[in-house]
């Protein structure tokens, strides 16, 4: 039988510098905001990460986005 895949949701992932080591290599934070809706756009989930860490004083090093989708066979 066929697998039929449908979008649930999506998970955005940013990546922040805290610090530096003693030796100067950045210290790097994950941190994940879940329930994202799979028909937002990646620039409006791009756009959102932005803003937010705009009101931190943490540098924002990357944004990823998970898309979570459920398999079912059908």
């Amino acid at each position: 039988m066929a697998v039929i895949a449908s979008n649930r949701d999506s998970v955005i992932v940013v990546t922040v510098q805290t610090g530096q080591t003693p030796e100067g290599a950045p210290i790097l934070r994950q941190r994940s905001f879940s329930n994202v809706r799979a028909a937002a756009t990646d620039q409006d989930v791009y756009d959102i990460a932005v803003a937010l860490y705009g009101l931190q004083d943490l540098s924002l090093i990357g944004v990823r986005r998970d898309n979570r989708i459920d398999l079912i066979e059908g």
